[in-house]
């Protein structure tokens, strides 16, 4: 069906299309009520190597350097950086820091890119939290900060990496102010909006479709012609014979004398 038949099918079952139209801007209008406006806070962390180098001088009692691990790949700080980001994208981790799902406040790490699965483009660490309350939001990154030091001192120790190799970690940009964020609201109002139409597409069809159904059935129905009741007798019948020139009035001359007397 083309735009102006779909159109005219809307003006002729108005009173199905008006009301429907009428529920699907309503349930909108709920949903931009319902949904909070979220905030927004971010940071990035940069990992940077010791100014006393990634390993310690040669030591007589030690034949060989002791080198960092995680400083002896080719992008070693690259590396680290995944490493950190992966560690702090756990359930486990997001669990401590108070980040459930569902939950009103949720943060992500990740290393600046699209494809979070990619290996870091460089040694950065990129931080952002949403939360309904602008505070909730800035302390969330806070936290996320504080035990990304925690993760990736724990794994150099782990490793026995020398303490005066440890990978330093500093905010290349602090906690930002938080922003308001309207597009999850504008999504959820769009999606509401985009249903309750379908839905009063669907309504207004369905009705035309059973009236052109009806319509269809008392077209097809056979013409019963009018009962025209009792045929009237004609002029000169009768079940009676009378005499002649009598006949057909139904009547018998009293007196008078039978035929052939």
């Amino acid at each position: 069906m083309d735009f102006w038949g779909t159109v005219l099918v809307l003006f002729r079952r108005w009173y199905l299309s008006v009301p429907a139209f009428v529920l699907a801007v309503g349930a909108a209008f709920g949903v931009y009520k319902t949904v909070p406006v979220t905030h927004v806070s971010s940071a990035m962390l940069v990992l940077t190597i010791p100014t006393s180098g990634g390993s310690l001088p040669n030591n007589p009692q030690y034949p060989n350097p002791k080198v960092n691990p995680l400083l002896n790949f080719d992008h070693g700080l690259s590396v680290s950086a995944s490493i950190l980001i992966a560690a702090l994208g756990t359930p486990e981790v997001a669990a401590e820091l108070g980040s459930t799902p569902g939950g009103t406040t949720t943060y992500r790490a990740f290393n600046g890119s699209s494809n979070l699965e990619s290996l870091a483009t460089g040694p950065f660490v990129f931080i952002e939290a949403e939360s309904a309350d602008p505070a909730a939001a800035k302390e969330m990154v806070r936290k996320v900060i504080a035990r990304a030091h925690v993760e990736l001192a724990e794994r150099q120790r782990r490793l026995s990496a020398p303490e005066a190799t440890y990978i330093e970690l500093s905010e290349s940009v602090p906690p930002t102010t938080p922003l308001e964020q309207g597009t999850r609201k504008m999504r959820a109002v769009a999606a509401a909006l985009g249903l309750g139409v379908i839905s009063a597409l669907t309504v207004t069809f369905a009705g035309e479709s059973v009236a052109g159904h009806r319509r269809g059935r008392r077209s097809r129905a056979p013409v019963v012609p009018p009962d025209p009741g009792p045929e009237p007798a004609k002029a000169g019948e009768s079940g009676e014979q009378g005499e002649p020139g009598e006949q057909g009035t139904g009547l018998v001359r009293v007196g008078a004398p039978p035929p052939g007397s």
